[in-house]
Order: C-alpha cells, then sequence, then structure tokens
C-alpha cells in the first residue's frame, strides 16, 4: 500500500463515520476559545468546560480579564492542571490583546504565539477552528494515532508529525483532519489500551498488524501502547 492510498483510507473513513468533526470545548467566540485552549493543555476538555462558565461570566472579555488579578482568577481555574501558570497566562494573554490587538484575537499562527501561554499547538487549535486554515494542532492524540496508522514514520517531535502530515493531507481538509485524529485518539485507539476490535480501520493500521495481532495482544486487558 503506498501512503497515498494509506492517507485515501482514512480520509475515506473518516468522512462516512465523522463527515463534520467538531472541538469539544465550549466556546461561544474567539476570545472564549483561546481562553479554553489555554487551560486544556494538559488537562481534559470535559474538566475545561466544566470550569469556563465562570470564567465567562466574570470575565465576558479580554478587557475584564486583563483588569484582573491573581488572587481573583486562580479560584476559579484551582481545579485545572498548572493552575498557577495558566492564571498568570491568561491575565497576560488579554493584557496584550488590548494593548497590542486592539482587543481581538489574531488570527495568525505567527501572531498567537506572542501570547503568553500560546504555543504553536494552540495557535494551529485557533486558526484552524475558528478560520478553518489548513493547519495541524499535533497532541498526544494526533501524535500516537497518525504513527499507529502509519501517516507518519519515523517523527520524534510534533513538528514532525505536523510537517508530514500536512505534506499528505489536500488543505481543505486539516481542519477536520485534526478533530479525526484527536477523536479517534480519545475514545477508540486510547494509548494504554486500544479499542482494537472497536476500530474500523485496524485492517490497515501498522501498529494492530505488526504488534497486535503478530503477539496475540489482547486488547483493552494490558498496555499496548504509550502516551
Amino acid at each position: 500500500m503506498t501512503i497515498k492510498q494509506r492517507y485515501q483510507q482514512v480520509f475515506d473513513y473518516f468522512q462516512q463515520h465523522s463527515p463534520s468533526p467538531e472541538t469539544e470545548l465550549i466556546y461561544d467566540n474567539p476570545y472564549q476559545l483561546l481562553v479554553a485552549v489555554i487551560l486544556s493543555a494538559q488537562c481534559t476538555d470535559k474538566r475545561v468546560n466544566q470550569t469556563t462558565p465562570a470564567i465567562f461570566e466574570k470575565y465576558p472579555g479580554p478587557q475584564q480579564l486583563a483588569g484582573s488579578d491573581f488572587d481573583e482568577l486562580f479560584p476559579l481555574i484551582r481545579s485545572i492542571s498548572y493552575p498557577n501558570n495558566k492564571t498568570k497566562h491568561l491575565i497576560g494573554m488579554a493584557k496584550m490583546l488590548m494593548e497590542d490587538c486592539r482587543g481581538q484575537v489574531p488570527m495568525t499562527v505567527e501572531e498567537l504565539i506572542r501570547l503568553p501561554g500560546v504555543g504553536r499547538k494552540t495557535a494551529n487549535v485557533i486558526t484552524s477552528v475558528i478560520d478553518q486554515q489548513p493547519n495541524m494542532a499535533v497532541d498526544t492524540h494526533v501524535f500516537r494515532v497518525s504513527a499507529r496508522l502509519g501517516l507518519t514514520k519515523n517523527a520524534k517531535t510534533p513538528l514532525q508529525t505536523e510537517q508530514q502530515l500536512i505534506k499528505h493531507i489536500p488543505k481543505e481538509l486539516i481542519h477536520k483532519a485534526h478533530h479525526w485524529l484527536i477523536l479517534h485518539g480519545r475514545y477508540i485507539c486510547l494509548a494504554r489500551n486500544p479499542k482494537c476490535d472497536e476500530c474500523g480501520l485496524r485492517s490497515i493500521c501498522i501498529y494492530y498488524n505488526t504488534v497486535i495481532s503478530r503477539y496475540g495482544i489482547t486488547t483493552g486487558k494490558r498496555n499496548n501502547g504509550s502516551a
């Protein structure tokens, strides 16, 4: 199977089973999504969605958030992972939006990564979700799933994974592919106990055919992968 054929089978499967994938973060505007994505680092979307309503009620926009201080904001996100750093990042991000961006969330990766708490992955998420730009955010799910399916080869870093994926994915599908791979990794291709029996892609999955099948491993009962 060529790499082009492998990608096409993956596209065909997801187009049929998940034609309109979306982020599971709840937001109403770019500012809210930016706050949610910053909070989501090393944290579940479920926990973030439980936390953000109180933040958005008290700080409906960057102007209000920029006027906050650590002691006011911290109690609202103390249940989130790394709350100290994220509190500082959110306030710093809001201040920079007000001072340098007229209160608007920029829509280029280069501008976004200047904001506190925003790295390349976060910038790719924002531009992809809000503006459907052909940017591929690589988290642990994307990194793991793309390698197991054979969409990437010998990729050692998120950037290498990103570069290999966007080389083969049509621009108009990149914003969808981001969600396809994340959701597949979140619910089917789990790190430790992948649900291979439920996976419609196992026939082309390199991990399944070289590890699971070859060694007779029963998925769901032992550690079969890494995050």
